[in-house]
């Protein structure tokens, strides 16, 4: 087996099991020494040990890759973490509209975020980088978007589009965290809530129903905020009228986001339910920090499914032009 793979492809395992993101970028480091090698450094397995960026763990899986073998620990993530078999509504999507890279808080440059998205077949990304706001997310003055935004033209083709966004503060009264003009002119705006979750029931309404209407928002992210597990620990939801958010959607068309990090659950299975009922549009996104968290769409779509939510609410499931076309009405 080669080894660049197969370190490639531990990395993406350790990232789709939301790993510490130390393992992961120590076998995507290991991968880019390799990388760097010529063929014959590459199986000077004398030497390699010695090489910056390649560590015991890693050197294991050289060694067995080099011998013919599929490395021991990569069989395992393979048994463990690999994803299952894909729902009918998974082999729908062309897309997802949230993902990071890191120009944030995200593990990996924007390239890898794109050839991975190539690699599961997509037919566009959004990139999705913090806003300023999150300074502990590195979010993105408007400053740094706009040098970003130069650079996005690079990453697509004619079989798959990069496209711009932003995931953007909703701050206290609703406003959003970036300038009106850098807003306008992306392909995706997902707002969402990170900080004062715990807000009373009236204000955090009127904040979230304040950016459901407003015109340069496309996706409500992850909406209710919560975590039922993982390394961060758990966070009960906060406390808003769900149907006067979701009734905003509806009305002013702005799709709500299926979250599809297992330690979300975002929306919660009541709030996806009424959604539903009052005929929102839907998002199912990764949420991705790491190229191997972007096959995290199978948790959001098997959820989508099992809830019921017809596939053509699902904007993730339409073709570009269509997916340009709904833009164009924001």
């Amino acid at each position: 087996m080669d080894p660049i793979d197969a370190l490639t492809e531990i990395a993406e395992l350790l990232e789709r099991d939301r790993a510490s993101r130390y393992k992961s970028k120590a076998f995507r480091a290991a991968a880019q020494t390799l990388a760097g090698l010529s063929p014959a450094d590459r199986e000077d397995v004398s030497r390699l040990r010695a090489r910056k960026g390649i560590g015991d763990s890693t050197f294991a899986v050289i060694t067995e890759a080099l011998s013919g073998h599929v490395p021991t620990y990569l069989a395992e993530l393979r048994e463990r973490v690999a994803p299952p078999e894909p729902s009918a509504l998974r082999t729908l999507l062309r897309g997802d509209l949230h993902a990071h890279s890191d120009w944030s808080d995200g593990l990996t440059p924007i390239e890898l975020m794109a050839d991975a998205a190539r690699a599961l077949g997509h037919e566009y990304l959004a990139l999705t980088d913090h806003s300023p706001r999150l300074r502990v997310a590195n979010g993105l003055s408007a400053e740094r978007l706009r040098e970003q935004l130069k650079l996005l033209p690079d990453f697509s083709d004619e079989a798959f589009t990069l496209l711009s966004g932003i995931e953007v503060d909703i701050l206290d009264d609703g406003s959003l965290d970036q300038e009106d003009e850098l807003l306008r002119s992306l392909d995706v705006v997902v707002a969402s809530a990170h900080s004062s979750l715990r807000m009373d029931r009236v204000p955090m309404t009127r904040r979230l129903v304040t950016a459901a209407s407003d015109s340069r928002v496309d996706v409500l992210g992850h909406v209710t905020g919560r975590l039922v597990s993982g390394a961060r620990g758990t966070r009960p939801p906060s406390v808003f009228d769900a149907r006067a958010v979701f009734e905003a959607c509806a009305e002013y068309g702005t799709a709500v986001e299926i979250n599809s990090r297992p330690e979300r659950e975002d929306p919660p299975d009541e709030l996806l339910a009424l959604a539903i009922e009052i005929g929102c549009v839907f998002s199912v996104d990764s949420d991705a920090h790491a190229p191997g968290q972007l096959s995290l769409l199978d948790h959001g779509a098997a959820r989508a499914e099992r809830a019921g939510v017809p596939a053509d609410r699902v904007i993730t499931t339409w073709p570009m032009t269509r997916l340009r076309e709904w833009k164009a009405t924001r």
